[in-house]
């Protein structure tokens, strides 16, 4: 899964990448974009790494992307900001990063700015795509019937998104969503804002009606305080920190914020060679979670033994679990919850 932070200059969205990544930051002027592996914090795997001493502890992963800050100020810069767009497509989620520190902060205004690029964006491809079904449809082809929906499709949405409101208003079926989501529309992905704030107003965030859906998540965090404590040691990270007051990393809320905006939940695997967290999107039944692991378990599923992370917290043991049934024997249909730590038995 693939998450792409974007904003306008100096918004500071390699400051908040190199805080949740450990990565340096990038100079001053790249142009390209640059990926980092970002692990998902959960606190399950630390108890579960203390109660087993495995091998290795290996946590679910997001990979982030740091498009370089856009520049809308003249039409060289909003070319080249068209350009950057149409390169992360094939993500799978968007951060807005926007500059919320110092005296020339105007959130609102980059907010706004930012959404309308991403409309424009998607409209030119609106229009490409409505040019080629026009032509398309006239011709007796066995994909006539299915131009003609597309084209028809495709022109609601224009009008969407003429209308100031993103692709994702004008959908109203699964078969419609089918039909476009292999096109990339920016506009229909799911989407949050983090606002890169000053330490003391990091729960003092702007008021952002009137340019925000209210159902898009908006979130505070301070990049270069994060940024500093990533590089500390963990000794002297716990002590800056209760200097501080602070009890929780705002950056590993960001990771859980981008990983569950994503659609993803953890089941888990333990034991004494490895503990580990394995993303799969909600919903998800066993047989396919088995897949996740491998080929072969899924091929050959049988049963997972199945237990929740907190039961075997209560409990203690695997061994008190089994004492009071709290283990159980699911089916290829069984849809996994989060936190759920399974075993699956198989035969290939």
């Amino acid at each position: 899964m693939k998450v792409a932070l974007i904003g306008l200059m100096q918004s500071g969205k390699s400051t908040l990448l190199s805080s949740v990544s450990g990565r340096g930051i990038p100079p001053v002027g790249s142009t390209s974009i640059e990926e980092a592996v970002v692990p998902v914090p959960d606190e399950r795997l630390d108890w579960l790494t203390a109660l087993y001493s495995p091998k290795k502890t290996t946590c679910a992963t997001v990979d982030c992307l740091d498009v370089p800050g856009f520049n809308f100020s003249d039409d060289s810069g909003r070319a080249a900001a068209r350009r950057l767009i149409n390169k992360i497509r094939i993500i799978d989620m968007l951060v807005l990063v926007i500059k919320g520190f110092g005296p020339d902060a105007t959130p609102k205004q980059d907010l706004s700015n930012l959404q309308t690029e991403l409309l424009l964006a998607d409209l030119e491809l609106v229009t490409t795509r409505i040019d080629k079904l026009e032509k398309q449809i006239h011709k007796p082809t066995k994909t006539q019937a299915h131009d003609k929906a597309e084209l028809a499709l495709q022109i609601k949405l224009q009008e969407a998104i003429e209308a100031e409101k993103p692709i994702s208003t004008a959908i109203e079926t699964d078969a419609e969503l089918d039909m476009i989501k292999s096109l990339g529309f920016l506009t229909l992905k799911p989407m949050f804002v983090a606002i890169n704030t000053d330490e003391s107003a990091i729960d003092k965030l702007p008021d952002l009606s009137g340019v925000l859906d209210p159902s898009v998540p908006v979130v505070g965090i301070c990049a270069k305080l994060e940024q500093e404590l990533s590089q500390l040691d963990p000794e002297s990270k716990t002590e800056f920190m209760a200097d501080l007051g602070i009890t929780e990393l705002a950056a590993g809320r960001f990771v859980n914020q981008c990983y569950s905006a994503l659609g993803l939940i953890s089941f888990l695997t333990s034991g004494p060679d490895e503990v580990r967290a394995w993303p799969i999107r909600k919903g998800t039944i066993a047989h396919d979670a088995a897949g996740k692991i491998h080929s072969d378990i899924k091929r050959g599923f049988i049963r997972a033994e199945t237990f929740s992370f907190d039961a075997l917290k209560e409990h203690g043991s695997e061994k008190e679990l089994k004492a009071v049934g709290k283990i159980r024997l699911e089916g290829k249909e069984y849809v996994v919850q989060d936190g759920d730590i399974m075993n699956f038995r198989f035969n290939v």
